[in-house]
């Protein structure tokens, strides 16, 4: 469900067809953000291709911790459960993502805490933040990545929200503890994933 209405699954023709395709491909179903591409695709051509340059320098692990941050600065539901799936699924145990959704201690804490203060109020970062980070041995460069990554977030997350997309039904299966500490904002959809 979204606040705008996007093109039905159901007799999508030309670019909207192949979006919906591509994303079922990838996910096994349409996601609720793909639909609302379907009101502008290029905007998905222009996002995927930005997303594909910001984590062309990162290993998967950094960039979904810092994703995960960000999500969590902007109260991002949808962004915090698909990121914290892929971390759940590839690097952590469910009781160790709640805890690191809960808390950063159990993970890169500068990196996760300045990107989640980008996502929140990016003037409010100073040279000492960045120092900071210099000191635990991140270069410019990775500092650099640290911030695209978050602030890509705020674009992607943002717009998911201003249009109302809900988290899709699938993430309703994690587990109890790890879902309460992910669903930060808008809560999981009630209503079923739909496939091509």
């Amino acid at each position: 469900m979204a606040f705008v209405k996007t093109a039905p699954i159901v007799g999508a023709t030309g670019e909207v067809r192949v979006l919906y395709e591509q994303a079922q491909a990838r996910m096994g179903y349409v996601p609720n953000y793909t639909k609302l591409f379907s009101l502008h695709p290029d905007v998905n051509a222009g996002w995927a291709g930005l997303l594909a340059a910001v984590r062309s320098r990162l290993d998967t692990r950094r960039y979904e911790l810092v994703t995960l941050a960000a999500a969590r600065g902007l109260r991002s539901s949808y962004c915090m459960l698909a990121h914290g799936s892929i971390l759940r699924e590839k690097f952590f145990s469910p009781e160790q993502l709640a805890g690191i959704a809960r808390d950063y201690g159990a993970a890169e804490v500068a990196m996760m805490a300045y990107a989640e203060q980008i996502a929140r109020d990016a003037t409010a970062i100073t040279q000492a933040d960045v120092d900071a980070l210099r000191e635990r041995g991140f270069t410019d460069e990775e500092i650099f990545d640290i911030a695209a990554t978050a602030t890509a977030r705020c674009f992607f997350s943002k717009l998911l929200d201003a249009l109302g997309a809900e988290p899709d039904a699938v993430y309703g299966d994690l587990e109890e503890e790890l879902r309460h500490e992910l669903v930060v904002g808008r809560g999981i959809s009630a209503d079923p994933v739909e496939r091509v």
